[in-house]
């Protein structure tokens, strides 16, 4: 759990890099607007009631889930809000793969403490739950009628959808920039993406104090899903240079930064810098994403494993299966990235060697997943919305081969 409360606390004024080259963290702040308005920087969660009152909120249900319900954090954001005479009450009860319930329940208690925007302050699930709240709270219509097919958006009252804020406190899923909530369906166990472009928050506050303290494994399996997110947009077929290049970056911030915030949690350069590559990774993957997240899906539906870390877990076997159509883009990578003889051998070197310094397992079986569970997951896998972008198009057949692969650890016969 996070160890820190509303406190401060700077390591050092200045932070090495890789380079030698010495930075002031203070001087990580700033204001942007791509693809939202985001205040980053430390100590900006103090902004919050300001940011809801800029959207006319005078009432906020603040989402989140139990875990940092019942930490200092999450009070002092609530007390920020209620000393400026906000009545914000808080939501909690989001499990780590949100499900329908969730979002059910947080709409009745949006409508019964009559509130009128939406505080999403937490991980990705609290996130994802809190933008489907925001969305539900004026519809008539059951939310998996928005799930992300054909024009399905278009039924959303969009007048309906409430203001939102988000507030992330880990750096891998960037759901704060998103346009989007994944959210699970009980009836067949499937992960659903659930769609509108009001969705995504109109102020995000990057705040690095807030993640101060995040456990190592837990920061590196979110740092992984941050990871994946700017790799696949990176590898994605689809035509859009603006996403490959935040990408490049998203990744090069993650290579100097992600195993040090994992060895020293409370290094605030490490977690300024991851935070930005998360919320890079979420703009680059309007690109589209691929096998790792078709792969991943499926396996938090059914045996709600933890997403970043599945991610993390599938990857090497995911870049051996597309290598004949990404093997380009990752010599290019390489280089940029400044690992030595730029090639696609290089960078899987590279990510093999990171997954074993930060503690990510090699194989699905060490999570959990078996090979009489593939039978399962392959077609689900199919037909998950992030297959379509897998630069080799995927099938049930080389799905199953590519989970019992990831199962068994066979990565040099992918």
């Amino acid at each position: 759990m996070l160890k820190h409360a509303s406190r401060i606390t700077h390591n050092a004024s200045r932070i090495t890099n890789m380079k030698g080259h010495n930075i002031d963290v203070s001087r990580l702040s700033g204001n942007w607007n791509y693809p939202t308005s985001i205040r980053f920087g430390a100590g900006r969660v103090r902004e919050l009631a300001d940011a809801c009152r800029q959207l006319g909120m005078r009432r906020p249900l603040l989402v989140t889930d139990p875990g940092l319900a019942a930490l200092p954090m999450l009070g002092s954001a609530v007390e920020l809000c209620r000393a400026a005479g906000l009545g914000c009450e808080v939501f909690s009860k989001v499990r780590g793969n949100p499900v329908e319930a969730n979002v059910s329940e947080g709409v009745e208690a949006y409508r019964e403490g009559r509130h009128d925007g939406v505080v999403a302050f937490g991980g990705g699930s609290a996130l994802d739950a809190g933008k489907a709240i925001a969305l539900m709270a004026g519809q008539t219509r059951p939310l998996f009628d928005f799930e992300d097919r054909d024009d399905w958006w278009t039924r959303v009252n969009a007048d309906g959808i409430s203001p939102i804020v988000a507030v992330p406190t880990t750096s891998g899923t960037g759901s704060e920039v998103g346009r989007a909530s994944v959210i699970t369906d009980e009836r067949d166990h499937t992960k659903k993406i659930i769609f509108h472009p009001k969705m995504l928050p109109a102020i995000v506050i990057d705040d690095p104090e807030l993640t101060l303290g995040l456990p190592a494994h837990i920061t590196a399996a979110v740092g992984m899903d941050a990871l994946s997110h700017n790799l696949e947009a990176y590898c994605s077929p689809v035509y859009h240079p603006m996403a490959q290049g935040i990408a490049l970056e998203g990744m090069r911030l993650i290579r100097e930064w992600l195993p040090v915030a994992c060895s020293e949690g409370d290094n605030l350069m490490a977690r300024a810098q991851m935070q930005v590559a998360s919320t890079m990774g979420a703009t680059a993957f309007q690109k589209g994403l691929g096998a790792m997240h078709a792969m991943s899906h499926p396996c938090g539906a059914v045996l709600d494993t933890h997403h970043g870390l599945t991610n993390a877990v599938v990857m090497p076997y995911v870049l051996m299966f597309n290598r004949a159509e990404i093997e380009d883009k990752l010599t290019a990578l390489a280089r940029y990235l400044e690992l030595g003889d730029p090639s696609f051998d290089i960078v899987l070197e590279w990510i093999l060697e990171l997954r074993l310094r930060i503690g990510i397992p090699h194989t699905l079986s060490d999570i959990g997943v078996a090979d009489e569970h593939i039978e399962t997951l392959a077609p689900m896998a199919e037909i998950d919305p992030s297959a379509a972008t897998n630069p080799v198009p995927l099938t049930k057949e080389n799905l199953s081969q590519l989970f019992n692969k990831a199962i068994q650890g066979n990565l040099g016969e992918c």
